[in-house]
């Protein structure tokens, strides 16, 4: 099935003044994606810009998807002016998403700022689950409801204390390692968001003996790994974001 479609707008609303929502309908049959994959969307039919931009898919029903994406440059500038109807072109799902398993481990979901796209639809699918999700400031915390729609028990932080337990993610992640010692060697974290936020989740990880996995946030240009734009350092050398991740172990990314 090709990855290449168009798609029809059906909402594009902002949640706030620099985050919106969009949700579209594949005007074909398409893949069905899984947590932790991506779409490169085109935000002009003039290809000005020309490359298209990459999103996690939020969720999946029937024959819409969503996309989270947050108001950052030309491209982004562009797609907060989609009316309702217009047709884009679109291609994925691409990545290798979350390897989720189905042992007895316990999933710990941590999502900083608009990393919470992509670790929602994850957490959607889960059942027993944890989730710390972190930002700059009350403004920037979206989809709050849906999270405690979802079950599950969540621990939420701004670094201003305007909502949630003041500080940062990593420091929830220390006291909830604290507070969980019964299940801490059973837990398996997915984490997105911020490379410093990832690197630093990664060292606690590594320090208390915890496996997890994070999904990096690269500039891509093709989102299928021909353009090499997007690699990383990684213990096996240098890997493309878009193609061997996003998602990759803790353990094999060299921070």
């Amino acid at each position: 099935m090709s990855k290449n479609f168009q798609a029809r707008v059906i909402t594009n609303s902002a949640l706030n003044s620099k985050i919106y929502l969009l949700e579209i309908a594949p005007l074909e049959e398409t893949t069905v994606p899984s947590p932790g994959q991506f779409y490169m969307i085109q935000p002009d039919s003039s290809f000005d810009p020309l490359l298209k931009r990459p999103f996690s898919y939020l969720r999946k029903k029937a024959n819409r998807i969503q996309f989270l994406y947050a108001i950052r440059g030309k491209g982004t500038g562009l797609m907060k002016n989609f009316p309702q109807g217009k047709i884009i072109n679109m291609t994925g799902p691409f990545g290798n998403g979350y390897p989720v398993h189905n042992d007895n481990r316990i999933p710990l979901l941590i999502a900083g700022g608009t990393g919470i796209a992509s670790i929602l639809s994850l957490y959607c699918e889960l059942n027993k689950k944890y989730l710390i999700y972190g930002a700059k400031t009350r403004d920037e915390l979206v989809l709050i409801d849906e999270i405690e729609k979802s079950g599950g028990e969540f621990f939420i932080c701004t670094n201003d204390c305007s909502y949630g337990k003041k500080g940062m993610v990593d420091e929830l992640l220390r006291d909830f390692i604290s507070s969980h010692q019964d299940i801490i060697s059973s837990v398996v974290i997915y984490a997105c968001g911020p490379k410093p936020m990832l690197k630093s989740i990664s060292k606690i990880a590594s320090e208390n003996n915890i496996k997890g996995f994070a999904s990096l946030e690269e500039n891509m240009a093709c989102g299928f790994g021909a353009c090499l734009g997007c690699a990383v350092k990684t213990k096996k050398g240098y890997q493309r974001v878009c193609k061997e991740g996003t998602v990759f172990p803790f353990a094999e990314i060299v921070w």
